[in-house]
């Protein structure tokens, strides 16, 4: 578990990473097929997201490979890892507009976390990727946690890194389980629409969505509720 620390601060943005830093649910699509599909599971982009797109891979094993030991079902998951860091090595590009985002945030001294249900490996490895590392004030892994996304503990553990409060903070995610998560926490969620519609992501409990980064309506929302 993250430990608290320092005095609680009113502001905080927190990123979910696949799918929200950079558009990378094409390759975990391209992975999961790869190695699930000789198991009888083949996914095209509509099913990816309702049912692997922001699930924990624990949650994954149970629901696809049930007839497995629990160790085997890890070990199938693991070389989906494996798949996934090869296929994105060296092809991490940063959504439109995130570089400018986290650079205004750091002006203004707004802190930022980074909440994933992604292995641990796997974020490091997009984080490094994208350069922006030591951008974040802590990377909280979901797995590590005693609950993942969709249940709010990995926001509550983001905003208690953070020391920063839920109402006045914004989260960013692509996946239903994502923003339910965010929400769950007391965040207000911005959808972002790398995988799933505004209709899907406002549904799942986002205050509304954009393309990337640099959407305007976007830009406006944070300068309002960020205050810079």
């Amino acid at each position: 578990m993250i430990e608290a620390i320092g005095k609680e601060t009113s502001r905080a943005l927190l990123f979910d990473i696949d799918g929200t830093l950079a558009n990378t649910d094409p390759l975990h699509l391209k992975a999961f097929n790869q190695v699930l599909g000789p198991r009888g599971h083949v996914f095209d982009h509509a099913r990816f997201s309702r049912e692997l797109q922001g699930f924990a891979n624990i949650a994954i094993g149970e629901r696809f490979l049930p007839d497995e030991a629990p160790e085997r079902r890890a070990l199938i998951l693991d070389e989906k890892e494996e798949v996934f860091r090869e296929l994105v090595a060296g092809q991490i590009e940063p959504l439109p507009g995130l570089m400018a985002l986290l650079d205004r945030a750091d002006a203004a001294g707004i802190p930022m976390v980074a909440v994933t249900n992604a292995p641990r490996l796997n974020a490091e490895l997009l984080l490094s990727g994208l350069g922006i590392t030591d951008r974040f004030k802590a990377l909280v892994i979901g797995a590590e946690l005693l609950h993942g996304k969709p249940h709010p503990l990995p926001y509550q553990e983001g905003l208690r890194f953070a020391g920063a409060s839920a109402m006045a903070s914004i989260a960013f995610e692509d996946s239903r389980t994502g923003v339910q998560s965010a929400v769950a926490a007391g965040i207000p969620t911005i959808g972002i629409r790398t995988s799933l519609s505004h209709a899907d992501l406002v549904t799942a409990g986002a205050i509304a969505s954009a393309s990337a980064f640099d959407d305007p309506t976007l830009l406006a929302r944070l300068a309002a509720a960020m205050a810079w």
